[in-house]
């Protein structure tokens, strides 16, 4: 060993000895337990930034971790390499996406190599790649042939200029990124979806199995987001001028059909059908169709989001309701969409806060219909707030045959009531609609179908697999790229063997990403997606980490794809995560002036602005962004500090699924505990080595540092396997560290031999479970201590469960809440016990008197407080 830690120079070495002794490549044994540790794949923008660097050093210390517990750990990374920004990149620079999106993937491959994590790169995927994309299009054609997969006309954001579809985030604000001026449309194009609600039960039940292993928060995100909601659909019949009805009807959703007496309008969705045959009809007033068509122009979400103002337009028509028969006028409003339910809601403001604030807005009539059971209020009083309470705190009035009824029971019996009555049924929705995969883009996987004059939709042959993107697509086109390429397009029908045109949609980049570490299982299969084999023994994952703006989309397609692999015969389990860590993200304190808003840290100067002289606001942590000038680049950091103290400081600074602010001040800290380190080590590591004998007699200092070392195996043990607490069990280490150094500074002369067999217990313990942490510098300290083998492909530490005893304890004892003895008893002394020995000591029985004690509150292994009359 040096002297002196030189952390890129022991980097370097250690990790070029890592590749040669292949010590992360790993095949299936079914001799030994497996592990699975997974972190999201990144996407290639080019670099990767701190949040990257958190969390795969949370995954790289768990897979270590579980590799030195003896587990078979498989450990892959690879690329979701289709998107929007590499065919940005190729738009503005007339260049090809794969060009941009390979050197990216080779510039974050080095950089993830330097911070040395231990993934088995043998199983690297990129998602673009067509050896990998041909599963994608081979599982499209399997769900095309069991009714899967369907297409229909669908809303999308259509740029006249570019004269293509575009992204949600490419149509911010309304208008196109790359014609600023230029207003996005709303159209409908002919769309691929896969039947995602044929899963919608099952996804949502399911999430009951993943309690206790994922967060909270995704799992009720996931619950919010699939929506099932039970209620009826009922026909409200359409009436026209000069007649009570013309035989139509506008069906409506509610989950609350014992509020139907309490209706005051149908409102319909500005897409319904009822409003195109109201204004092909001539009858719609001009008013009606500028709302419709400013409706139609701005997305659903936009429309539905709760800041939105609740707008609506009375469409002069009218319908009766079924029940009592009452005229109510339709009405078309922003918040109601087609999608969801029937596109037509009844409106119930007295029992619903969204109807009440629109029929307040628009002047409309707020009957009541439930009230709370035992009011005295008179059932025709005014209504002042929305009455929205679900349960048998509710009884109808006003209502017909159904007053007095509570609100579960009147469910029912309406229900019933409209279907036998033959004017509606129970229905079951979901707010998780199909899954919508088309898109108008050209850096994505092709979708493998032909179109054909004669036969219609075909499939391309599997043989023929993978539909291959060309090479010389012209991204400087107005249009779509793929749709401009004839040799691309033009093909031959495979069951007519006429000319045909291939479809030029590609598929949403979630595809790509929903099946990916199934693909790492078995990376070079040129047969199936996976041997199903190979699977079996590797699949599901056991922790997954990631970002939680992932929660939902990813999450819920990832488990949808699992239940279609299922289904497909590849697999036999519907739930590919066991458990899930959602980290928080790396940012900086943000620095504000009025004038210059985002400023570096260097351009305040005394808590003013360099430029202007106006005080600085430091705000809260807000996520690293080049635009907010708070980016930390970790090659910077690598080259100042090393890897090793930059995943400390990542692993230290806060708990993993907290927010963790960025400071070098920290980092610092964290490189001066690792030069701590290395010099207690270098000073004993030569008298260490080879010392093996344990038949010692060991002075009280050597006990406790003992003592020291065993409690912190457990609790780092504990702290990692079971908590995937990483902050706490790096807190332990260093509080082993201090006792090594106190224990170091109480040695007076030459150590004895239980002192040197202390030293070496602890020192090597200490860097076993360093390992995790900072694996480079524990390999080299390892290797310093004469060890052949690698610490990471080591065996981890075991504590001893009696040295790691406290021998003993001190109890304090009070009277009343008053202090008036300490005990001195075992460490593993009962509550019971403590409670004897309490009121047997003799201070204790002095001071009684002969009062009657009438209980006695023991705090475990910290205090005993006996309370007398």
């Amino acid at each position: 060993m040096n002297e002196k830690y030189f952390p890129q120079e022991i980097e370097e070495r250690q990790q070029t000895r890592w590749a040669a002794g292949r010590v992360f490549e790993v095949e299936p044994d079914p001799a030994r337990q497996k592990f699975y540790c997974l972190e999201m794949l990144p996407y290639p923008s080019g670099r990767i930034h701190m949040g990257h660097v958190r969390n795969y050093s949370i995954g790289d210390a768990l897979a270590t971790f579980k590799r030195m517990q003896g587990y078979n750990v498989i450990h892959p990374m690879g690329w979701d390499a289709f998107g929007m920004p590499a065919e940005n990149a190729a738009i503005n620079n007339n260049a090809r996406p794969d060009v941009w999106t390979f050197e990216n993937i080779d510039a974050m491959r080095a950089q993830l190599k330097r911070m040395g994590f231990s993934y088995d790169w043998r199983r690297e995927i990129a998602s673009c790649l067509p050896e990998y994309y041909r599963w994608n299009q081979w599982f499209f054609i399997q769900m095309w042939k069991r009714g899967w997969l369907y297409r229909k006309n669908a809303t999308v954001n259509w740029c006249p200029k570019c004269n293509t579809s575009l992204a949600n985030e490419q149509a911010e604000g309304g208008f196109c990124w790359r014609h600023e001026d230029t207003p996005v449309e709303q159209r409908e194009l002919e769309q691929w979806f896969i039947r995602v609600t044929n899963y919608a039960d099952e996804l949502l039940d399911e999430l009951d199995t993943l309690e206790g292993g994922w967060p909270e928060r995704v799992i009720a995100m996931q619950r919010n987001w699939i929506g099932r909601s039970q209620g009826a659909e009922v026909d409200f019949t359409v009436a026209q001028e000069n007649a009570p009805t013309n035989g139509k009807k506008i069906r409506i959703f509610t989950t609350r059909i014992d509020t139907i007496f309490g209706a005051n309008a149908v409102i319909v969705a500005p897409e319904h059908p009822f409003i195109d045959e109201l204004i092909s009809s001539g009858r719609a007033s001009v008013e009606l169709i500028d709302f419709v068509e400013k409706q139609r122009a701005i997305s659903k979400e936009e429309r539905i989001a709760e800041v939105a103002e609740k707008q609506g337009v009375n469409t002069g028509q009218f319908v009766s309701n079924p029940f009592n028969g009452e005229r109510l006028p339709v009405w078309t409003a922003n918040f109601v969409v087609t999608g969801y339910g029937t596109g037509a809601i009844m409106a119930v403001p007295a029992h619903d806060e969204r109807d009440f604030e629109f029929s307040q807005k628009h002047g409309l009539p707020i009957p009541r219909v439930i009230k709370l059971a035992g009011s005295t209020d008179a059932d025709d009083a005014p209504v002042e707030a929305a009455f929205t309470t679900k349960d048998e705190t509710g009884v109808l009035i006003n209502s017909g045959r159904f007053n007095g009824m509570t609100v579960p029971a009147a469910i029912g019996s309406m229900t019933q009531y409209a279907v036998e009555h033959g004017f509606g049924e129970a229905q079951t929705n979901f707010k998780i609609r199909d899954w919508g995969v088309s898109r108008q883009r050209a850096w994505g996987t092709p979708i493998p179908f032909i179109h054909c004059p004669k036969d219609g939709i075909v499939p391309v042959p599997e043989e023929q697999l993978p539909v291959v993107l060309p090479a010389d697509l012209n991204f400087s086109t107005t249009g779509s790229p793929l749709a401009e390429n004839a040799a691309f397009v033009n093909t031959t029908c495979p069951q007519c063997g006429g000319p045909a045109r291939r479809d030029t949609d590609t598929m949403d980049t979630f595809v790509d990403s929903s099946w990916y570490y199934f693909r790492y299982c078995d990376p070079d299969n040129e047969e199936m997606p996976f041997n199903p084999e190979i699977i079996a023994y590797w699949a599901p994952v056991e922790q997954y980490i990631g970002g939680i703006e992932h929660a939902v989309l990813h999450l819920i397609y990832t488990r949808l794809w699992t239940k279609i692999m299922r289904d497909l015969g590849l697999i036999d389990f519907g739930e590919p995560v066991k458990k899930l860590l959602t980290q928080g993200m790396v940012g900086l304190a943000t620095n504000r002036c009025e004038e210059h808003q985002w400023l570096y840290p260097n351009e305040v100067i005394e808590g003013k602005c360099k430029f202007c002289g106006r005080p600085v606001i430091v705000g809260r942590i807000e996520k690293m962004s080049k635009s907010k000038k708070n980016t930390v680049d970790p090659d910077e950091m690598i080259k100042i500090y090393g890897a090793d103290t930059v995943r400390l400081f990542m692993l230290f600074a806060a708990p993993p699924e907290k927010d963790l602010e960025w400071s070098e001040a920290g980092t610092e800290g964290a490189s001066r505990f690792l030069n701590r380190v290395w010099r207690i080590v270098y000073k004993w590591q030569g008298k260490l080595a080879s010392f093996k004998d344990e038949s010692l007699e060991y002075s009280s200092a050597a006990r406790a540092l003992r003592r020291k070392t065993h409690q912190t195996i457990k609790r780092v043990t504990h702290d990692i396997g079971d908590r995937i607490n990483f902050n706490t069990a790096v807190a332990a280490l260093m509080e082993l560290t201090n006792e090594i150094y106190a224990f170091d500074g109480s040695l007076k002369g030459e150590a004895s031999d239980a002192d040197l067999f202390t030293l070496k217990e602890a020192i090597e313990a200490l860097v076993k479970m360093m390992a995790p942490f900072t694996p480079h510098i524990a390999e080299e300290l390892w290797t310093g201590l004469g060890h052949n083998e690698m610490v990471v492909a080591s065996t981890w530490p075991v504590f001893d469960a009696e040295l790691a005893k406290d021998e003993e304890l001190e109890i304090p004892v009070q009277l009343n809440g008053k202090l008036v003895a300490r005990l001195t008893v075992s460490a593993d002394a009962t509550d019971e016990a403590l409670t004897r020995a309490a009121l047997a000591h003799e201070r204790v029985q002095a001071r009684l008197g002969g009062r009657q004690v009438v209980k006695t509150i023991v705090v475990p292994k910290r205090l005993v407080n006996v309370v007398v009359e």
